[in-house]
């Protein structure tokens, strides 16, 4: 099992990956992420660093308590939605990673109940 540290960092690491290639695709910044996608980063890695259920939930985006501000939540919803096919193509590792620990983390909160 992982550490709650360890799952904030995955979770930090998955969306980042995902806003940059959101901005790379649809702003075309010259380099890194536009302000736009910076603050969206900013807000989620804060709210992952933040989060009072990490350590009973799998990932944000699988999660059924949205303490996103409304229009930050559709913004990232955007994002996952835009990135979240295209990361197999872009990060295969990662996206895999992701989808795995995701089912294993819910198995294991399934089978706690």
């Amino acid at each position: 099992m992982k550490s709650i540290a360890e799952k904030r960092e995955r979770e930090k690491q998955m969306v980042s990956q995902m806003i940059a290639l959101y901005c790379k695709k649809r702003h075309h910044p010259e380099q890194g992420l536009c302000p736009d996608c910076k603050k969206l980063e900013a807000y989620a890695c804060q709210r992952s660093d933040h989060c009072p259920f990490m350590e009973t939930k799998t990932f944000c985006s699988n999660c059924k308590v949205h303490c996103y501000k409304p229009e930050m939540r559709e913004k990232i919803r955007e994002v996952m939605r835009f990135s979240g096919p295209r990361m197999l193509f872009h990060h295969p590792v990662m996206a895999i990673r992701h989808v795995i620990e995701s089912k294993k983390e819910k198995r294991r909160l399934e089978r706690s109940k």
